[in-house]
């Protein structure tokens, strides 16, 4: 267990619902692809004016560049887990490199707790509606904080933070009991880096990774092709660390992504060890695995589910 990290309960969150249209338009906010699309179109411009710094400026602006093209945290919560009809324990998680991380705690049987670990935007506010269903169908308890810098979190995202910020909440899970082998670890598109790198580090009973990519580098080539391989410092190394990792693997994407290709997905498969599972969601994009796939999505889950169950049990 990480030294220095606190895991702190709050007060219990109330129950209320939310109509359903509002919950589609939450369930496909928060993600990557809108606003990488959106940088997309203005990432030239602000490139080409970066050959005109000198000196340690140079160091700064890269930096501050790739802040601007990985990150698009969202400070405002747009829900609540009240909002969706969820009983939820708003807790405390302390960093090792002491940034203190809000999130809650929602309860399911108890038999399993999902450490979720989710993409570069929005907060956890947006992922509400997915946890809503896979805690009604599965049972799994759950622990959703948030990054650093991302809604109520301290701090600024940072390859080595968003690492600090994942160890910190795995060892939340464990200080709340749960023996390792009950641990199931999801990352979702940037957040599957984060969920590699603790797997890495860290015992765990399943991994689920959702629209995975390589590398940072590996993806940035694709979506920038302008963008020098000097302006990309941050690895997110998945295609370098999955060999490492012998617990039970699913790898979920889908076929219409247009972010990270299937590609990666695919190429990621290939390089990490038995037990290993691949999910194709037809007519999935980056995401909206749960909307374009429905059962079929969920179908995925639950044999993952019980096939890693039985090979920890």
């Amino acid at each position: 267990m990480a030294t220095g990290v606190a895991c702190g309960c709050g007060s219990l969150v109330a129950t209320a619902n939310l109509r359903e249209p509002s919950e589609r338009r939450l369930a496909t906010k928060g993600y990557d692809a809108n606003t990488l699309r959106r940088l997309r179109t203005v990432g030239s411009p602000v490139a080409g004016r970066i050959p005109t710094v000198r000196g340690d400026k140079v160091l700064l602006a890269v930096h501050e560049l790739e802040q601007a093209f990985l990150y698009f945290p969202e400070r405002a919560l747009v829900a609540s887990p009240a909002d969706l009809g969820l009983v939820a324990q708003e807790i405390t998680v302390q960093t090792a490199d002491r940034v203190m991380l809000s999130g809650y705690w929602l309860a399911g049987s108890g038999e399993r707790v999902l450490v979720w670990y989710y993409g570069n935007a929005g907060n956890l506010s947006h992922r509400l509606p997915l946890a809503r269903v896979l805690l009604n169908r599965f049972g799994l308890d759950m622990l959703l904080v948030d990054y650093r810098g991302y809604g109520r979190s301290q701090g600024q995202p940072s390859e080595a933070g968003l690492y600090a910020d994942g160890l910190a909440m795995y060892a939340c899970a464990v200080q709340r009991g749960y023996d390792p082998a009950q641990i199931v670890l999801l990352g979702q598109s940037l957040g599957a880096a984060v969920a590699v790198e603790v797997a890495r580090q860290q015992p765990a009973g399943a991994l689920i990774l959702e629209t995975p990519f390589l590398s940072m580098p590996a993806l940035a080539r694709e979506l920038y092709p302008w963008l020098s391989p000097l302006m990309v410092r941050s690895r997110f190394d998945n295609a370098a660390k999955i060999g490492q990792l012998i617990i039970p693997k699913l790898i979920v994407h889908g076929d219409q992504d247009e972010v990270v290709p299937l590609a990666h997905g695919r190429q990621l498969f290939d390089l990490a060890p038995e037990p290993k599972y691949f999910a194709l969601v037809p007519g999935a994009g980056h995401n909206d695995l749960l909307i374009a796939g429905g059962e079929l999505y969920l179908e995925a889950w639950r044999q993952f589910l019980a096939v890693s169950h039985a090979s920890v049990g």
